[in-house]
């Protein structure tokens, strides 16, 4: 196979898959009425012979050359495998018929060697498409990145490219802006939308101090910063190295028809020598003709077009099949390894949640009603451009709460909101923003998730919960999950309380929370060391490097582009029970392709003894090399029937 460049980032052409498909397509240009004259040419006369060595040989001799090379290289190595075969069964077909041409009546295989190259480019089309994909994944994580900063020095200010920003630079940072690098807070603040780093939907407030990382997305506030990583120090150049580095360390897999192919080719070989030297030796006159005509019929019914079509078949099927389910299959790589798993480790924002906060609860303290709170919270919410405003007031609207103007709105950024409603004082805010104030709280939400508490005129007047809530086809889909086999592993960036409420109710076996996208990616490195085959399921930025390590990463289909480009498997609709319906049509498939394979190799088993004449001395009975051909078309036949039958598999 052609060496993969060490920056996967690279562009996003691609020389050998350019050259493959300019292949192909010229190969079938050609073969197409090359199949004509065969079906013809018994009437056509002795032109139409030459007509098909000279439609033959283009397609043999320059659109399958690298199988030839590759074929040939095998032998070099003494490692025989795919190419081996079609090298072999291209070659003898054209050699033989090409003889042929000059013994009239001596039967053409032409046609033969032509489909097999053709079929051969085909799928070599088709992997290399999907392995030009990988870079593309780097290239978003990149792109995260903003091009410029605006850079303080003195009273001067100006943008300037983001190479160009060194450590120790005082950086501004405006409304909506993307960070630039890595760095501290020195005057302001803002909430900080963190997503691409830790998946979480909630922003996280910042002031002078805090560390805020390059990628990130600001809020409605302006602050300036210190650069104390930049290039490739910066947390998402990391990642991309990550996610890079798990990429190329994924080592290829080799089929099942390869690997039986290292003890087929030779057998094949023994055989036709054998056949070519018993009949040679004790066959009727003339002794030569029957020994090539056997022998050439040994290498024909042995020809590789059933084992050639085995696995894309079946691949090709079953990609179509999960597309119906609203589950996209990168390649038949990621396919043969979800058949394995027994770990899945997922995320929780938006994988098995909503990826977005909602008020899920309103607990008012004793002597105040439920509505009134929600009431006083959302007038006050109503001024503030918080996520989590956003989502009071949705609630609120849901609940049928009206609520009445506010006045004298203040924010305190990482504490709470603070305003007049009909002449009552409320505070909105973290625990520590009421305790500032001289409110006593006492009630705890007992889910441990985000609360948002609140005193109106100077007490307590209790908390509303506010988090993202659990997929409603979530708890299903991990009771499925567990009837597959699978373990289940959540590994997410949120806080252990809201980790440890989610575990709890949806029965997951293990997590682990405060996990940075270093962290999963160990994490899951260390499952595949303990002999875990190991599949993640995410939707982040956050989750591409651990997406890339695994041995089958899934994409949420609401999530990045970048976890989607990382994955070998993405689900359109975001919904968790596909993975289980992943499996199922992993399982199924793998299975189809082992029923071909045994197909495709039964065939030779009955057929190469009957081409090498063992009927003979009890039955005058000799394969000629034309049923030979048309007992390697059966077999085709068979597999390809045996592959459609996976367009009707049952996933649910």
């Amino acid at each position: 196979m052609a060496l993969e460049p060490e920056d996967a980032g690279g562009g996003e052409d691609n020389a050998e898959l350019h050259d493959m498909t300019r292949r192909f397509r010229v190969g079938a240009a050609f073969a197409l009425p090359l199949v004509l004259f065969a079906m013809t040419h018994m009437t056509m006369g002795g032109g139409a012979r030459w007509a098909e060595f000279a439609l033959a040989t283009p397609v043999v001799l320059w659109a399958g050359l690298p199988f030839f090379q590759r074929g040939w290289r095998s032998l070099l190595a003494l490692h025989l495998n795919m190419f081996t075969l079609i090298a072999l069964g291209v070659g003898v077909a054209y050699v033989y018929s090409a003889c042929a041409l000059f013994v009239p009546g001596a039967a053409l295989y032409f046609e033969a060697a032509a489909m097999i190259t053709v079929l051969a480019l085909l799928g070599q089309v088709f992997e290399l498409r999907a392995r030009g994909r990988t870079g593309s994944a780097i290239r978003a994580l990149a792109g995260l990145a903003p091009r410029t900063a605006r850079v303080v020095r003195g009273e001067e200010e100006a943008d300037v490219p983001l190479v160009e920003i060194k450590v120790g630079d005082i950086l501004r940072v405006r409304p909506g802006e993307k960070i630039p690098v890595d760095g501290t807070v020195l005057e302001g603040g803002s909430s900080i939308d963190e997503a691409m780093l830790t998946g979480e939907p909630l922003p996280v407030e910042k002031g002078p101090g805090d560390s805020v990382t390059g990628g990130t997305v600001n809020g409605s506030g302006g602050f300036l910063m210190k650069a104390e990583r930049v290039g490739s120090e910066t947390v998402l150049a990391r990642i991309v190295r990550m996610v890079g580095e798990a990429q190329r360390s994924r080592a290829p897999i080799q089929g099942l028809a390869d690997r039986v192919a290292g003890y087929f080719v030779p057998a094949v070989l023994a055989s036709a020598g054998v056949t070519f030297g018993v009949w040679l030796w004790l066959g009727p006159e003339p002794r030569l003709a029957h020994a090539i005509v056997n022998a050439v019929a040994v290498l024909i019914i042995a020809c590789p077009c059933a084992l050639g079509l085995a696995t894309p078949m079946s691949v090709m099927v079953g990609v179509g099949r999960a597309a119906q389910a609203g589950i996209l299959i990168r390649n038949a790589e990621a396919m043969q390894r979800l058949e394995k798993v027994t770990t899945l480790v997922v995320d929780k924002t938006g994988t098995l949640t909503e990826g977005k906060p909602r008020l899920l609860a309103v607990a008012p303290a004793q002597g105040f009603d439920e509505r009134a709170l929600l009431s006083a919270v959302a007038a006050v919410e109503a001024h503030s451009e918080h996520p989590l405003a956003s989502a009071i007031l949705a609630g609120a609207r849901e609940r049928g709460v009206t609520w009445e103007k506010a006045r004298d709105f203040s924010s305190t950024p990482g504490g709470g909101v603070k305003a007049t409603v009909a002449g009552r004082e409320i505070l909105a805010g973290n625990a520590d923003f009421l305790r500032r104030h001289g409110i006593d709280i006492q009630a705890q939400p007992e889910d441990r998730r985000a609360a948002l508490f609140a005193a109106i005129g100077g007490k307590a007047a209790g908390f509303l919960t506010v988090a993202d809530a659990i997929k409603s086809t979530t708890p299903a889909a991990v009771e499925e999950l567990h009837r597959l086999g699978l373990e289940i592993i959540m590994l997410t960036g949120d806080n252990a309380g809201a980790a440890e409420a989610v575990a709890k109710e949806l029965g997951i076996d293990k997590f682990e929370a405060g996990a940075t996208p270093a962290d999963k990616g160990r994490r899951v490195r260390e499952l595949r060391a303990a002999g875990k085959v190991v599949a993640v399921a995410g939707d982040g930025v956050n989750d591409a490097p651990a997406l890339a390590a695994a041995d089958a990463g899934i994409a949420m289909g609401t999530g990045t582009d970048v976890a989607m480009q990382s994955a070998g498997v993405s689900l359109v609709k975001g919904d968790l029970r596909a993975i289980a319906n992943a499996v199922r049509l992993s399982r199924a498939v793998m299975r189809n392709i082992r029923q071909n394979l045994f197909f495709a190799f039964i065939y030779n088993a009955a057929g190469i003894p009957v081409a090498a004449g063992v009927l003979y001395p009890f039955f005058g009975v000799l394969l000629s090399p034309v049923f030979a051909a048309a007992a390697m078309s059966f077999s085709s036949v068979s597999v390809i029937a045996n592959a459609l039958r996976l367009r009707s598999a049952k996933l649910n």
